[in-house]
C-alpha cells in the first residue's frame, strides 16, 4: 500500500459524500505530518456556487485557519486531478504538494466535463514549485465518477 492510499481514500469518501448531498463527485483533504486537518467536498449545487469545487472549498478553509508557511508543509489530497481554477487556488494558498486519484484525462473518457489543461501544465507555469503526484488509486476514484456521470 502506498503512503498516499489512506488519504486518497478519504478524499474519495468525501467525493461520495458530495454525491449523497446532491453535488458532483469531488472531495479533498488537507494533511500535515500524517494528520487530516480539513475535509471538503464539492458543493456547487447545494451552495449555489459554480466555484464550489472540493479543492477551492478546502483552500478557503485552509487559508482562513493557517498561514502560508504552515500550508507549505501540508499535502492536499483530492479525488480527482484539480482543474485550472483549483490549481491556481491551491498555489495562491501556499500549498506546495498535491496528490490526486483520478486524472483529468481519465475523467474525460466519460464525457466532456472539464478543461483540456492539466494541473501539471498549470503548476509548471507557477513561479514557485508545486509537486503533483498522481494518479493514485485511479480506478477507485473513477468508479465514483462512472456511477455519477453515467447514471440514467
Amino acid at each position: 500500500m502506498s503512503e498516499h492510499d489512506r488519504f486518497i481514500r478519504e478524499a474519495i469518501a468525501a467525493s461520495e459524500a458530495a454525491v449523497e448531498h446532491g453535488n458532483h463527485p469531488f472531495g479533498a483533504v488537507l494533511v500535515k505530518d500524517g494528520v487530516v486537518l480539513l475535509r471538503a467536498e464539492n458543493n456547487i449545487f447545494t451552495g449555489r456556487d459554480p466555484t464550489g469545487h472540493a479543492e477551492t472549498n478546502l483552500v478557503r478553509l485552509a487559508g482562513a485557519a493557517y498561514d502560508e508557511a504552515f500550508l507549505a508543509d501540508c499535502i492536499l489530497y483530492t479525488s480527482t486531478e484539480p482543474c485550472p481554477m483549483c490549481s491556481a487556488a491551491i498555489f495562491w494558498t501556499g500549498i506546495r504538494t498535491v496528490v490526486f486519484a483520478c486524472s483529468a484525462a481519465q475523467l474525460d473518457t466519460i464525457g466532456d466535463v472539464g478543461f483540456d489543461l492539466t494541473s501539471r501544465e498549470v503548476f509548471a507555469r507557477a513561479r514557485q514549485p508545486v509537486t503533483i503526484i498522481g494518479p493514485v488509486l485511479e480506478a477507485e476514484a473513477m468508479a465514483v465518477h462512472e456511477r455519477y456521470w453515467t447514471a440514467p
